[in-house]
C-alpha cells in the first residue's frame, strides 16, 4: 500500500479495494515531492570515531528493524578506517556472520566473534567446577553440577561474556549487534543488579567501574536505537528509549532503516507516496524522540551489505 495502515479508515482499507485506491489517489494528488535530510550512516561512523579510537557501540531495537546491518555496516567502516574493531552480537538468532560472509574480504583490524548463550554457559560450568570442584569428591562434584543446571547459569554466563567485551572496549573499538528488546533489557537488568550488589558489598566501591556504569558513560558508550520509518517500530524504540533513560543510560542517535525517502530519483508513484508518508514518520522521531537522526536508504539487492559499503564508501 502507498500509506501506514494507522487508524480505523485505513484499518478498514485493508478489506476495501476501493477504500484503498480512495486513499491512496487522494495521496498521491495532495503531495507530489517530499523532503529527507537524514544523515548516512558513513556520517554517523564518523562521528562515533571523531575524538577516539575505542569505545563501546551498541545497535538496540526490536526484532526485524535492521539491527545487524547497521552494526556490520558501523564495524566495517571503522576498520576500513584503521580503527581495531571487534564486531560481536548477543542475538540468539546470530545473522552477523550472514552479512560479513557478503563481503569475502575482510579488513585485517576487524575481528568477528558471538556471544553464544549454550557455548558461553558451557565454558562458564567448566570455569566454576574447576575453581569450586577442586579437590572436591566426586558426589561433592554432582551436587556443584546440579546446582549449575539452573536458568540463572546461563544468565549470568552470557552477562560475563557481555561484560568482557565491555572491558575490551576500552582499548578497541567494540561493536555489538544486541538481541531484539526483550532479551536486551534481561541483559540490562542483569548487569544492574551485578552494579547495585558491587556497590553494596565491595570496601571499595569508590573505586570500581562495573559494566552497568561504562553503558551509563556518553563518553565511553554510544547505544544507536534502530527503527524503521513506521510508526509502530517508531513508539517501540520510543519505549526502549525511556527504559534505557530510567536506567540513567542515554542513547547516542537513532538511525532509521529502510528509508525510501533516501533512495535518489523515485518515480512510481506508489513508493514515492510511501517514501512522502514515511518521511512524517521522520520529523516525528526527529522531533520528539532523537537529538541525532541518521537513515539508510531501502536498497533492493540480495548483497545488502556490499550493496550498502559501496552505496557510501566512495
Amino acid at each position: 500500500m502507498s500509506y501506514n495502515v494507522l487508524g480505523v479508515q485505513k484499518i478498514r482499507s485493508l478489506f476495501s479495494p476501493e477504500l484503498q485506491k480512495f486513499i491512496s489517489d487522494n495521496m498521491i494528488s495532495e503531495k507530489k515531492s517530499f523532503v529527507n535530510n537524514l544523515g548516512d550512516i558513513e556520517t554517523l561512523t564518523e562521528e562515533l570515531c571523531g575524538n577516539q579510537n575505542y569505545g563501546l557501540i551498541m545497535t538496540m531495537g526490536k526484532g526485524g528493524v535492521g539491527k545487524t546491518i547497521a552494526a556490520s555496516a558501523i564495524a566495517v567502516l571503522l576498520a576500513k578506517k584503521g580503527h581495531e574493531v571487534l564486531l560481536t552480537t548477543t542475538d540468539p538468532a546470530a545473522h552477523i556472520q550472514d552479512f560479513i560472509d557478503q563481503l569475502g574480504e575482510l579488513p585485517s583490524t576487524l575481528k568477528v566473534e558471538r556471544i553464544d548463550p549454550k557455548v558461553e554457559t558451557q565454558k562458564y560450568i567448566e570455569k566454576i567446577l574447576e575453581q569450586k570442584g577442586k579437590d572436591k569428591t566426586d558426589d561433592a562434584k554432582k551436587l556443584i553440577l546440579e546446582d549449575l543446571k539452573s536458568p540463572c547459569t546461563e544468565e549470568v554466563a552470557v552477562f560475563h561474556a557481555f561484560s568482557k567485551a565491555i572491558h575490551m572496549a576500552k582499548r578497541k573499538f567494540v561493536v555489538m549487534d544486541t538481541a531484539p528488546t526483550g532479551h536486551t533489557l534481561l541483559l540490562l537488568d542483569t548487569a544492574g543488579s551485578y552494579h547495585r550488589d558491587i556497590m553494596r558489598n565491595s570496601m571499595n566501591a569508590g573505586r570500581l567501574t562495573t559494566p552497568f556504569m561504562t553503558l551509563q558513560d556518553q563518553v565511553h558508550s554510544k547505544i544507536i536505537l534502530v527503527s524503521l520509518p513506521e510508526t509502530t517500530p517508531m513508539r517501540e524504540a520510543g519505549t526502549l528509549q525511556d527504559d534505557l533513560k530510567r536506567a540513567g543510560i542515554k542513547p547516542y542517535a537513532w538511525l532509521i532503516n529502510q528509508c525510501l525517502s533516501m533512495v535518489p530519483e523515485l518515480n512510481d508513484p506508489l513508493l514515492k507516496s510511501r517514501a512522502i508518508a514515511e518521511t512524517e514518520v521522520i520529523k516525528t522521531i526527529q522531533t520528539r524522540y532523537a537529538e541525532r537522526t541518521f537513515g539508510i536508504p531501502f536498497i533492493a539487492e540480495q548483497k545488502l551489505l556490499p550493496a550498502l559499503l559501496k552505496l557510501r564508501v566512495k
